[in-house]
Order: C-alpha cells, then sequence, then structure tokens
C-alpha cells in the first residue's frame, strides 16, 4: 500500500519532514511514495494571494515534480476550487490508489487547521493512517512559552528564549532522501496563473527552482550577509536576502536560512551583520507563533480587541492614491509603485507605507494588509498580517501607539540622494538631493506630480487622538 506525501506550502525535496518520513518508511515497509499536489484557485483568491505569487508557485510545482522524478517519486496534481474540494479530491484519491499512509507537514493559519481536522476525520474512517509533521518554524509551533508556560505575545522576550532553544538544541536539516525506485517520468503542469483565472504577473523576481532558491541564500550570506545589519534599511542598496519569495511557499525553510546563517558566521566575517539577520527568521517564528496561539488575526481581526474600537476613515480617493503612489509624499510613492511593477517591496518601505495609510490617512489597516496580499510575491499570512498590525498599533508591538513615522523624514534618512525616488518617481528625477523628498516644500512642483493629500503634522496629531481616545 502506497505512502502518499501531501505537498501544500512545502514545495522542496531538501529538509521537508513529511517526505523524509515518508521515505523512510517506504524502505522499511517496501512499500511505494506517491506525491500529490491540489490546485485551489478559488482558495487562493479568498486568501488574496497575488499573480505574481501564483505564478511563482507554479514553477516551483513544476520543478518540484522533475525532482521528485528523480526519486522515482510520481506527482499527481489535482485541480479543485476550494478546501473543501481539495478534502473530496484527496479522499477519492486514496481509495483509487489503495493509500495507507498519508504524510504532510503542518500549517498554522485558521482554515489550513479545520482543513486538516477534517482530513483526518474522513480518513481515520476508511482506516488511512494520517502523520502529520513540524515544519514551517525552526522551534516547532508550542515550544517557546513563558516561565508560565503560557504562549509570548511581545517579541523580543520571545527572541530570547528562542535564541536560547538553538543554542541548547542546534536545529539541523534533512537531506533529500534517497530515491526510492528508478526515476520517473515528468511532464510539466502547463497551468498559469491566467488559466487559472488570476491577471497576468509581474516580470518573475527570482529563479523558481529548489536549486534556484539555495544559489539565493548562499550568494547573499557569502556576498552580503556580513553588511545586512549596515545595509538593510537603504533601499537604493542591494542589502536584502530576497529569499522572501522561497519561504513563503516553503522552497526554503527556515531551519535551511538558520542552518547556512550559523555556518557563514562560523568562518568569520561581520558577526554583527549575520545576528542581525537571524533575527529576522526569529521575527518570522514569532509571528507564525502569534497566528497559531491566536487565530483572530487570521480572521481579520486585531490581535490588540480593545483597538476594534478605533473609528477608521472611510475609503476613497486617498486609498487608490496610495495604491497607485500618487500620494504626493516621494518615498510613499515610489514603494507603492515598486509593489506594483515588481510584486515586491523593500521591508522598511513596507513599515513606511503601513503607517502612512493606518496614521496619516487612518485607513483600516485590513485594507492595506490585503492589497499587499494581492501583490506581494512573497505574500505570506503571518508575517504581512504581523507588520501591518505593528505598524497601526493594533498587534503585538509593546511600543507605545503615538510612534508614527514620518515618511520625510524616513525617506532623507534611508534614501538620502533620492536614489530609490529617480528610479520609481522619475517626474522627480530632476530635482535636487534634498528637495526631492520633499517637493511641496518650496518652490515649483513638477509638472503631473500631485501636492500632499494629507499633512503629515497634523495627521499624526488626529491619528494619536483617536488612540488616545480608546482610554475612554
Amino acid at each position: 500500500m502506497p505512502h502518499l506525501v501531501w505537498f501544500r506550502n512545502d514545495l522542496r525535496t531538501a529538509d521537508n519532514p513529511a517526505l523524509s518520513a515518508a521515505c523512510s518508511r517506504s524502505r522499511t515497509d517496501n512499500q511505494p511514495v506517491r506525491a500529490l499536489f491540489i490546485i485551489t484557485p478559488g482558495q487562493w483568491r479568498e486568501h488574496d494571494w497575488s499573480p505574481a505569487r501564483v505564478r511563482h508557485m507554479l514553477g516551483h510545482l513544476d520543478d518540484l515534480g522533475h525532482s521528485l522524478a528523480k526519486l522515482g517519486i510520481p506527482l499527481d496534481i489535482l485541480e479543485g476550487d476550494d478546501f473543501a474540494g481539495s478534502i473530496r479530491l484527496l479522499t477519492d484519491y486514496c481509495y483509487q490508489h489503495g493509500i495507507r499512509a498519508l504524510h504532510f507537514n503542518d500549517e498554522y493559519g485558521i482554515n489550513e487547521r479545520r482543513r486538516d481536522k477534517q482530513v483526518r476525520d474522513q480518513l481515520v474512517k476508511v482506516e488511512v493512517a494520517v502523520n502529520k509533521y513540524r515544519d514551517q518554524t525552526v522551534a516547532p509551533v508550542g515550544t517557546i512559552r513563558t516561565g508560565k508556560d503560557e504562549p509570548y505575545s511581545v517579541f523580543t522576550p520571545f527572541s530570547r528564549r528562542w535564541r536560547q532553544w538553538i543554542e541548547d538544541t542546534s536545529p539541523s536539516i534533512l537531506p533529500v532522501p534517497d530515491p526510492t525506485a528508478e526515476p520517473c517520468p515528468w511532464s510539466a503542469h502547463g497551468h498559469t496563473p491566467e488559466k487559472l483565472g488570476f491577471c497576468a504577473a509581474p516580470p518573475a523576481l527570482v529563479t523558481p527552482t529548489e536549486s534556484g532558491a539555495h544559489n539565493q541564500l548562499e550568494s547573499f550570506l557569502d556576498e552580503r550577509g556580513g553588511n545586512y545589519k549596515a545595509t538593510r534599511d537603504f533601499p537604493a542598496v542591494d542589502g536584502t536576502s530576497l529569499v522572501s519569495p522561497y519561504l513563503a511557499i516553503g522552497a526554503l525553510s527556515g531551519r535551511q536560512c538558520l542552518v547556512a546563517a550559523r555556518e557563514a558566521q562560523a568562518h568569520g566575517g561581520n558577526q554583527e551583520g549575520f545576528t542581525t539577520w537571524i533575527n529576522e527568521i526569529a521575527w518570522r517564528d514569532f509571528y507564525i507563533h502569534i497566528l497559531y496561539h491566536y487565530p483572530r488575526v487570521s480572521m481579520h481581526r486585531a490581535f490588540k480587541p480593545e483597538t476594534e474600537a478605533l473609528r477608521w476613515n472611510e475609503p476613497g480617493e486617498q486609498f487608490e492614491a496610495w495604491k497607485e503612489g500618487r500620494t504626493g509624499i516621494p518615498i510613499v510613492d515610489a514603494a507603492m509603485r515598486q509593489l506594483r511593477e515588481t510584486g515586491w517591496m523593500h521591508n522598511r518601505l513596507r513599515m513606511i507605507t503601513a503607517m502612512f495609510l493606518s496614521k496619516n490617512l487612518f485607513l483600516d489597516w485590513r485594507l492595506g494588509e490585503t492589497w499587499f496580499m494581492q501583490n506581494l510575491v512573497d505574500g505570506f499570512l503571518a508575517s504581512n498580517n504581523g507588520g501591518w498590525q505593528w505598524s497601526a498599533s493594533t498587534g503585538t508591538d509593546a511600543a507605545p501607539y503615538f510612534r508614527v513615522f514620518n515618511p520625510v523624514t524616513q525617506s532623507e534618512r534611508f534614501d538620502p540622494k533620492g536614489e530609490f525616488i529617480r528610479r520609481w518617481v522619475p517626474e522627480l528625477a530632476k530635482l535636487d538631493n534634498k528637495r526631492i523628498h520633499n517637493p511641496s516644500a518650496g518652490g515649483v512642483i513638477p509638472g503631473g506630480y500631485p501636492r500632499p493629500i494629507v499633512d503629515l503634522k497634523e495627521s499624526r496629531k488626529e491619528a494619536i487622538a483617536r488612540f488616545e481616545a480608546l482610554k475612554n
């Protein structure tokens, strides 16, 4: 009776607990291994997947088929619509192929957890053994807890315990399994975002293969990792890792990133850079931890329940201007245009644009969260939601609500020569390095570029007043 590996958000052969376990048991009981992926475009749209993410995922799915074929594992791809349909397809597949053991890696969104419970309930009835494995985080979800055995809700103490857990356990990664049979044929699946009802995606940002993921990670650590702390906040500088699209669909695991970074540290270089990047892996674990322990955040609810009482402004022309990059604030407009044209945005700019929307325009953070997911190639619920709630002061951040970034000050600090702005807002290219950050401060604004749609100082005061009103 074959073992079945159900691939979802883990499109890789290396460091894949479900795949490794299935292959190991196959050698023990001399049974074949099969693999399955179920396309659910309706569910992806409900979860606001972007065309860029869909195309990136489909590219990896084709690459996964090739890699599994070399291991003697056939990959079947079925197309449903939503999670309910995927449950029926999976159940029928197990019956048709005589599956007696299902293997999959855990996911932590509320819809995914409900789906997996229904799968277990259905398959137990027909005597299929259901085996799930912890995978998405470096430290297994539920491991990092307070002294009172409660989940953490603030990052800093979480990260301290997380780093201690890393030192105590020294996480390792699983190799690509040995072949379970002779190589089998594989034909490209032929699916595209357009055929699945999505809009055309922007040009590919990174190579959609597992080897491409490893090359991206290795080149970053070799060439830029040591300088990460010094360069990570400057959008005109190639200072980030750009592995987030791979992490979002599981073509890389957080463990692989951690182990590679620790190995780079061991070879010397600027330790601060590697330590700072490892801290970003801790942030990813933290937000998944929040998603699991506080499921309301995956149901469009604020982490801080009291902030549900905030009365946000009605979205209208200002929201459209923000989405299209015509707010009259150059760094915001440059960032939003980068997002629309590439499907990606620099992390410093994600904070700036999110805080501008939620604090200066005082528009509901959920509008921005959704827009980002609908456009980002690396859209990942836990991280995207965590970042937006951090910026809107409705989330886990312990800092006070009156922290409001001034986008002009941020621009002057992190794009001092206006290089990033000139690239994405070419109508401002001829302004000097001072005026380019705030062209409305004096002189004639270049033709076609708008004046600011909001007063930064007054809107900051208004946002703080609205938060303070919650105390009453």
